[in-house]
């Protein structure tokens, strides 16, 4: 019985997520899945004499852009990278992640599409083996550009720039109470894409 009633949600919400694809099918190049690789640079700020700074890194991204019309567009984003964030002295390794939305306009041309895009999201900071340190969440301003290079009529490359302005994790740490400042993180990334 259990087994049954998993099948039949499971095909039902195949059903949902796939409807706007059929429904759209006159229409190509309405929706995009990209995976990219990112450099993640976060700018050094000074409070109190303590210097904030990350290590820069690498890691991987991915994203979903839906467009209501040939320019204007919503993107959904999730990032993964490993850092370490350092108060003076003191580093803390940390697993960040990051989540992100943001409205998207393009201009789409035969071989290019420049776009924009400004948003919101969360940047999540999960420490790694440092006692006492707690999981953060920090809220961020999104914003980018870059540009789509067409390879075939629904693969692509990706180049863009991201940044976040947010305040930088503190861990909930007696040693960085009130060291957080609000900071830069940038990211270039290059990737591919499929647009159907």
């Amino acid at each position: 019985m259990f087994q049954r009633n998993s099948l039949t949600i499971l095909a039902a919400g195949v059903a949902l997520i796939a409807a706007p694809a059929f429904g759209q099918s006159d229409e190509t190049g309405r929706q995009e899945v990209t995976v990219q690789v990112p450099g993640s640079f976060v700018t050094r700020t000074t409070h109190n004499g303590t210097e904030n700074s990350a290590t820069n890194s690498g890691g991987v991204l991915a994203s979903y852009r839906f467009f209501f019309t040939r320019h204007s567009g919503i993107e959904a984003n999730y990032g993964y990278s490993l850092t370490t964030q350092y108060y003076g002295g003191l580093g803390v390794k940390t697993n960040s992640h990051e989540i992100s939305g943001a409205y998207v306009f393009r201009m789409p041309f035969r071989k290019v599409t420049p776009f924009a895009l400004a948003g919101a999201g969360a940047l999540v900071f999960n420490p790694k083996d440092f006692r006492g340190a707690s999981t953060q969440t920090r809220a961020s301003f999104v914003y980018g550009a870059g540009a789509d290079i067409n390879l075939t009529n629904h693969i692509f490359m990706r180049a863009e720039y991201r940044g976040f302005v947010y305040n930088s994790p503190t861990y909930d740490l007696a040693a960085l109470n009130r060291l957080d400042r609000v900071t830069h993180r940038a990211e270039p990334s290059i990737g591919f894409g499929y647009r159907f």
